[in-house]
C-alpha cells in the first residue's frame, strides 16, 4: 500500500521510488484512465516489491467517486496467495 499511494519523486533519499497513482487520483474515472491506473499499479510493484508476484488487479465501484483496487498476490518465499483492497477517492467523474 506504501509504494502504491506515495508519489514518485516525494522520496528524498529514493526519488524513484512510488507510483503514478496520486497523480491518477484526480482524473475522471473513465476506460482511458482505468487502464493507467491498471499499468501504474503493477509497474510499481513489480519494480519495488518483489516478495510478491502480482496474479490479478481489479478495481471495484463503490460510490461515485469512490473505488478499491483489489489485489490478488502470491508471496514469492511461501507461495502463499493473499489479497488486498486499497481504496480510493477520485476528485472528478466523468
Amino acid at each position: 500500500q506504501d509504494i502504491l499511494t506515495t508519489p514518485i519523486g516525494s522520496r528524498l533519499m529514493r526519488r524513484n521510488y512510488g507510483s503514478l497513482l496520486p497523480q491518477l487520483i484526480s482524473t475522471p474515472f473513465n476506460d482511458v484512465n482505468r487502464m493507467q491506473l491498471f499499468a501504474a499499479t503493477a509497474t510499481a510493484l513489480i519494480q519495488w516489491e518483489d516478495r510478491i508476484n502480482l496474479e490479478s488487479i481489479a478495481i471495484e465501484f463503490i460510490e461515485q467517486g469512490k473505488f478499491v483496487i483489489e489485489l490478488g498476490l502470491t508471496l514469492a518465499n511461501s507461495n502463499q496467495k493473499e489479497s488486498l483492497s486499497i481504496p480510493l477517492n477520485f476528485g472528478a467523474i466523468a
